[in-house]
C-alpha cells in the first residue's frame, strides 16, 4: 500500500509559546495545526480566501489533538497536513506534529463544513470546491 504524501510546514517553539512549566503551551498546537492547514490548503484554493472568493465558508466543527510529548522552547516542529477521503460534503484535516527526530509529539484533525457565504449549509461539495478537493487528493495519493 502506497502511502499518502502530506504537506510539510516547520515550527520552531518560540519563547512567547511555553508555559510555567517550561514546555510549549498546549492551544499553541491548535495554531500550529492552522498553519499546516492553512499552507496546504492554499495550493489547491482550499484556503479562507479562495474559498470566499469562490462563494463559501469553511467553519470547524470538529477539532480532536491527543498530546504524545511535550515540545520545547527552541525545537524545530514540522506540522504534517493531509486531507482524508471522506464520502460526507466535509473537508477532514490530519496532522501530526513532529520533531527533529520524527518522534510525534501531537496528532489532531480538524473537520470543516461547508457553507455559503449567508452561512447556509451545504449538503454536497460544491462542484468547484470538489474539484480542488479531488486535485489535493490526487496529488496525496500520486506517485
Amino acid at each position: 500500500m502506497r502511502g499518502v504524501r502530506h504537506h510539510e510546514t516547520q515550527i520552531k517553539v518560540r519563547f512567547n509559546e511555553i508555559d510555567a512549566y517550561r514546555v510549549a503551551w498546549h492551544g499553541h498546537y491548535v495554531a500550529w495545526m492552522e498553519v499546516g492547514r492553512s499552507a496546504l490548503a492554499e495550493q489547491f484554493g482550499l484556503d479562507v480566501e479562495s474559498l470566499a472568493a469562490a462563494g463559501f465558508l469553511g467553519p470547524v466543527v470538529t477539532l480532536e489533538l491527543k498530546y504524545l510529548q511535550p515540545a520545547l522552547l527552541g525545537e524545530i516542529l514540522t506540522v504534517r497536513t493531509s486531507l482524508a477521503r471522506g464520502e460526507a460534503a466535509t473537508l477532514e484535516f490530519r496532522c501530526t506534529v513532529i520533531d527533529s527526530d520524527g518522534k510525534a509529539r501531537a496528532r489532531g484533525k480538524t473537520v470543516h463544513v461547508l457553507t455559503d457565504l449567508d452561512g447556509v449549509l451545504q449538503y454536497q461539495l460544491p462542484q468547484v470546491i470538489g474539484e480542488r478537493v479531488e486535485r489535493m487528493l490526487v496529488w496525496q495519493e500520486g506517485p
